[in-house]
């Protein structure tokens, strides 16, 4: 897996983050709005995924757009990132967006590793999803969700759920004595991806 080391490598704060070749060509903006709001010296480092449905996907879920469908590849995933937390003296937190925050998500239910949670626009009308949070604890103490406040209003009657999900899924994390918080931003999936995760890990390192 390729990796992306932005920042500061001796800060005592590492921030991780999944990230597509899109993701990759704004993480120097997403860079920027996080240390203009923010003190803290902190590193950065970016995976790049180059099978998105396959590696960040917890378990395998029918196509629900195109024809490709999900795969189980996060546990894999997981595994070469927590390569880069060797250093237990430090503060990880791990964010993304889309799939790659519903990935962080899930992630933060496997390892008490991560202090916490940027999940920008995840994908949380993956199937199962929501009902796994239900019968699981999360690990991390501090979560931070956000959505377009169009993203719901879709035609694909999958992803269409994912308003009533991710206001679900802060329920539960709240129900379970979790810092956790839901945000609306403007604007559909695809508006200022780099701007909503750079929010989530501002708040996380404020909370």
């Amino acid at each position: 897996m390729e990796t992306y080391s932005l920042g500061n490598e001796s800060a005592s704060v590492v921030l991780l983050q999944p990230v597509d070749e899109h993701d990759l060509h704004s993480m120097e903006s997403e860079l920027a709005i996080i240390k203009e709001g923010i003190t803290v010296d902190f590193q950065m480092i970016a995976f790049r995924i180059k099978d998105w449905n396959k590696e960040l996907s917890p378990w395998k879920a029918p196509a629900v757009f195109g024809n490709q469908d999900f795969g189980d590849g996060a546990a894999d995933t997981l595994r070469k990132i927590l390569r880069h937390c060797a250093d237990r003296t430090k503060t990880y937190y791990i964010g993304g967006y889309s799939l790659a925050g519903l990935f962080s998500l899930w992630a933060a239910y496997q390892t008490d590793l991560f202090q916490g949670v940027a999940a920008a626009s995840p994908s949380v009308w993956f199937p199962g999803f929501t009902e796994y949070m239900q019968e699981q604890a999360i690990q991390s103490h501090q979560v931070y969700l956000s959505l377009g406040d169009r993203e719901e209003k879709t035609r694909n009657a999958v992803m269409a759920t994912v308003g009533d999900r991710i206001r679900m899924a802060n329920e539960i994390l709240k129900t379970q004595g979790v810092n956790s918080i839901l945000e609306w931003n403007e604007g559909n999936h695809f508006k200022e991806a780099d701007k909503r995760t750079a929010k989530g890990f501002l708040w996380l390192m404020q909370a």
